[in-house]
């Protein structure tokens, strides 16, 4: 139930960003991502870099693609975690 709910917040997000126009949306990626390179200080983190690739991907192919990519190495790279603690 509480991950419907979690998809339904996450489309509604998306669909509210996919209104911006491009220019906005793409200034905004690239902000994140050039401060998620400073993610070893306070509030700035790592977490800004797929942020902003994910709005990237709302207008480029390349950006999907690699985001594509992306969440399949983490799910991959999570299962076998889960293995190896489980073990």
């Amino acid at each position: 139930m509480k991950e419907k709910k979690f998809k339904l917040i996450i489309n509604q997000y998306f669909a509210r960003l996919k209104s911006l126009p491009p220019a906005a949306r793409q200034i905004t990626a690239i902000i994140l991502i050039i401060l998620g390179f400073f993610g070893f200080l306070p509030v700035i983190g790592f977490w800004m870099i797929p942020l902003g690739l994910m709005l990237l991907a709302i207008d480029f192919r390349w950006a999907k693609r690699l985001m594509t990519r992306l969440k399949f190495q983490y799910r991959r790279i999570s299962k076998l975690i889960r293995k190896k603690l489980c073990a």
